[in-house]
């Protein structure tokens, strides 16, 4: 027993730091399981067949560049196969009789493999690289659609940094996928499978010894998995959590320099920079520990391959009934290198595959959200609509039992001005909300001419409102594409003619581009009431129906708002007005007004009708009167 232990001490001690280490990981992946059932990991975890299921979609497009790649694939697989077996028939060539034309011929041969193999791999790198754009390309379409689609609640709920990280950095991560990764995988899967044939038609007692490691290749693939996703969707987190950080507080910017709050953001931005550090720390010490397995089973094959071929060339010995001379030594060599180097591959690749469908399930995530707000299967459209507006015993809620309007009913006449008043959370804002469908009601119906909004499709019914908001949103660009927007069969002549309607040419003619001046982001380089003009210009010139002005006065100076007016006189002619405002003096001349309280209206009718009844109305205009005449004075 001494004699054999002594005999075959270094196998013995191969093996013995083997299992150590594979002990090691199986006490690790035991602790990440309990971790994981103690409920410390909420993460959304979605099987791997799920997720390349949902993959798959995408490339079957693309099959046909896949089946030719499959076959160039082929073609480069020759050079792992055929060049260990080369270099063996060149080893007995010298240790045998020599003669140099042999050799030349063989590494003719040899050389030609290999130009045909770097061939084939250049052309599947560029097909590869096209389709895998292509499908990166329809994967950010898709989920910048399906954003569209989500509710103003849905919107509202999801961070906008995060929503920006799922467009851009987590289809990245797919990419490699197909660009690299799955291409990859297949080669190097039939890479081994061609190798172990041909080491077996060799000496398949040195096969069956170099099998010896794959049981732990697989265990420790299994293993590193399990830590793999959970580090990059740690990684994934922290990216989309330092995004949002900075997507809010960039915007904000101006906001932290007035109250002197630099210091504060800086270490809040400092602590979000950690933890993504940390998080990518992990990644990497993951990574580190596999590979380096990977490797340590890889050499501890080759001691094995050079013990026991050294033992039977020295002592003239058998290894398993098959003798083992120099040549096949030397093949085997090679071999081991072919076997092990596509698994050493397969384990960087395997921990892209890992990013690869951690960032799949955050895209996923937001392909999952279902729109709250959808066309009814009979929806119709509509080509035009009069401007007849009726909500009837209207209830609505932001949040469950929580009504913001309590059996809300009204009747709008086709081009009439309404107005809605009432104090902050009253409801008014929600009703204009509500006429165009951003959200739906839990009770009661809304009517346009007649038809209940739900059976008209959602594109449909927007497109014949323009609204103008307190806030008005203007995108980087030009104030020619912010007025125009998307139509493009819009000449110059009818943006002026929209400009000069609402009194927006008084300003836009003194800039030095024009139409063509610069828009910089949110149009911070224009004044609330320069921005308000080109709101209007913007809803003029796609002619809606019906025009809804929430607050489109608050924030803007006298001369500005006598301009606004004066625009707001000339819009009355072209539709119906639904008119939300604070100051009384602005819809004096509406043609009904609708005084809202907590959820419920509670006095409705012209100015003169609602001040004759010595009401709420009556209060607010008085004290808003006395107010201004005070100040005046």
């Amino acid at each position: 027993m001494v004699e054999f232990v002594m005999e075959y001490l270094p196998v013995i001690i191969v093996a013995a730091i083997i299992g150590a280490f594979a002990l090691a990981f199986i006490f690790a992946w035991i602790a990440l399981r309990k971790h994981k059932e103690e409920g410390d990991d909420r993460e959304r975890n979605v099987p791997d067949s799920v997720i390349i299921k949902r993959l798959a979609h995408y490339a079957i497009p693309h099959w046909k560049s896949f089946i030719g790649i499959f076959f160039i694939m082929l073609f480069s697989i020759i050079y792992d196969l055929l060049s260990p077996l080369l270099v063996g028939d060149i080893q007995n060539l010298i240790k045998d009789k020599f003669a140099l034309e042999d050799l030349f011929l063989r590494v003719g041969i040899y050389a030609g493999i290999l130009v045909v193999s770097l061939i084939c791999t250049y052309l599947q790198a560029m097909i590869l690289q096209k389709i895998g754009q292509k499908i990166l390309s329809q994967i950010r379409l898709d989920v910048f659609t399906h954003i569209e689609s989500l509710s103003h609640e849905q919107l509202n709920n999801i961070p906008v940094g995060k929503l920006v990280t799922r467009v851009t950095n987590d289809p990245n991560r797919i990419s490699f996928m197909f660009t690299n990764i799955l291409v990859t995988l297949i080669k190097n899967s039939m890479v081994i499978v061609g190798v172990l044939g041909a080491m077996l038609v060799l000496n398949y007692a040195l096969t069956l010894m170099v099998l010896c490691f794959v049981p732990f290749v697989v265990l420790f693939t299994v293993i590193f998995r399990q830590f793999s996703r959970r580090v990059h969707r740690q990684v994934s987190n922290a990216t989309t959590d330092i995004n949002t950080y900075l997507s809010e507080n960039l915007s904000g910017m101006k906001i932290t320099q007035i109250f002197n709050q630099e210091g504060q953001k800086l270490d809040d931005f400092m602590a979000r920079s950690q933890k993504l550090k940390k998080a990518k720390q992990n990644r990497m010490f993951v990574f580190g520990i596999f590979r380096p397995m990977v490797y340590m089973l890889f050499v501890g094959s080759q001691l094995c391959l050079f013990y026991f071929g050294a033992k039977g060339h020295i002592q003239n010995t058998e290894f398993l009934g098959q003798v083992i001379d120099s040549a096949t030594v030397v093949s085997f060599y090679m071999f081991i290198s072919r076997f092990f180097n596509p698994i050493q591959t397969l384990a960087e690749q395997f921990d892209m595959l890992q990013q690869s469908f951690a960032g799949a399930e955050k895209i996923f995530s937001i392909l999952d959200l279902v729109p709250e707000v959808v066309d009814e299967p009979d929806a119709i459209e509509l080509d035009e609509i009069k401007g007849e507006i009726e909500f009837k015993d209207v209830w609505f809620a932001y949040k469950p039992d929580e009504w913001v309007l309590k059996g809300v009913s009204f009747h709008i006449s086709p081009k009439q001005t309404v107005a809605f008043v009432g104090s902050t959370g009253s409801g008014k804002t929600t009703i204009l909300s509500l006429i165009c469908r951003n959200y739906d009601i839990q009770k009661g119906q809304i009517l346009i001419d007649g038809i209940d909004i739900k059976k008209i499709k959602i594109a449909s019914l927007r497109k014949h409102f323009g609204q103008m908001l307190q806030d008005v949103f203007l995108f980087s660009g030009d104030i020619r594409s912010n007025i125009v927007l998307r139509k493009d069969d819009v000449t110059d002549e009818e943006v002026w003619q929209a400009c000069k309607y609402v009194n927006a040419d008084s300003f836009i003619s003194k800039l030095e581009k024009g139409l063509d001046e610069p828009v910089r982001e949110r149009g911070n380089n224009f004044s609330a009431g320069q921005r308000q003009l080109l709101s209007f210009a913007r809803t003029i010139l796609h002619k809606p129906s019906v025009m809804i002005l929430d607050e489109a006065t608050a924030n803007i100076d006298t001369e500005t708002e006598i301009l606004i007016q004066d625009s707001l006189e000339k819009m009355k002619n072209i539709g119906t007005m639904l008119i939300v405002a604070h100051r009384l003096s602005t819809i004096q001349h509406a043609d009904n007004i609708i005084l809202l309280s907590h959820g419920q209206i509670i006095e409705q009718g012209n100015h003169q009708e609602l001040l004759k009844l010595k009401g709420r109305y009556h209060q607010l205009y008085t004290l808003q009167f006395t107010k201004q005449q005070l100040q005046n004075s």
